[in-house]
């Protein structure tokens, strides 16, 4: 019997409970055993030699990418707790500080999360964070369910005029004129940049 082996893959781009089923699947029809798949990673049991050649072009029909380096690995999980992070500030209603809050979660200083993160994204965490929060703006206001006070309260912008001045600087247009154009103008979370 050969011997069994568990090999994590580290994946670019998963942003979303939609890009977990993605990557099960392509997996699964490379005809690995996936034990387990969660944003940016995957554990599949192997035998022998893993096709990583195979698997990485796989991948990449869908938008995802094999992950190598230790840095990068570490730049797709600070992503992935960003991410998070801004999904709870819908959850709760005090904010928790980012400072303390994506150190706690990948047991590193903030100062060197920072730094590996802007050399290589070209863009703050802060920054990061700030387009993340008017992606999600965007998204709640195409469903056109809340006003723009609501958002920013379930957001935890201090005031509207807060959200609507961040909303235009990182967008170009106001609210107003986006909610007016046709097109929604949204970015994937794997696309957001400076």
């Amino acid at each position: 019997m050969a011997d069994t082996s568990q090999k994590e893959l580290h994946i670019k781009n998963m942003v979303c409970p939609r890009c977990i089923t993605v990557v099960r699947n392509t997996l699964e029809d490379i005809g690995l055993n996936v034990l387990e798949v969660e944003l940016g990673m995957a554990l599949v049991d192997t035998e022998g030699e893993l096709p990583s050649e195979i698997i990485d072009e796989r991948l990449k029909g869908h938008g995802f990418e094999l992950i190598y380096k230790k840095d990068q690995q570490l730049i797709e999980q600070i992503k992935k707790v960003l991410i998070q992070y801004v999904q709870e500030l819908e959850e709760s209603e005090q904010s928790p500080k980012l400072s303390d809050y994506l150190p706690d979660r990948l047991h590193q200083n903030y100062s060197s999360l920072s730094s590996l993160f802007s050399e290589n994204e070209q863009i703050t965490i802060e920054k990061y964070v700030i387009h993340l929060k008017i992606e999600r703006v965007k998204e709640l206001l195409s469903y056109g369910d809340m006003t723009l006070s609501e958002i920013a309260y379930q957001l935890n912008y201090s005031s509207v005029a807060y959200l609507s001045n961040q909303f235009k600087q990182i967008t170009g247009m106001s609210v107003t004129d986006y909610k007016k154009a046709r097109d929604s103008f949204r970015k994937p979370l794997d696309g957001i940049k400076e």
